[in-house]
């Protein structure tokens, strides 16, 4: 049973996941479920990695701090913006609030 769901929809320059909620959990279960989902996919890492799709705090925090330690720059899409906006970096090519397609 998944209680949340990581795909890669997207390789290149640029790795995109697509995140979905699976079967309905508490969080300390579905937190556990994402970063195992995040794992499974076995990243190699690269400059910049972006989120799209819900998540709830906890395990937005979790999943980001998977793909930290792989990736230059981790980003999260904004439905607002239409545009991803860097949360993380460690890449200088990358600001925190800096916004990519």
């Amino acid at each position: 049973m998944a209680y949340y769901k990581v795909e890669i929809i997207e390789r290149g320059e640029a790795t995109t996941l697509r995140l979905a909620f699976g079967e309905p959990a508490q969080n300390d279960v579905i937190v556990r479920d994402a970063v195992a989902a995040v794992q499974a996919l076995n990243l190699e890492g690269g400059k910049v990695i972006r989120l799209n799709g819900p998540a709830s705090l906890p395990v937005a925090i979790a999943i980001g701090h998977v793909v930290a330690h792989l990736y230059g720059a981790v980003a999260a899409f904004d439905p607002k913006l239409g545009k991803y906006v860097v949360a993380v970096s460690h890449d200088p090519e990358f600001e925190i609030g800096q916004l990519i397609d």
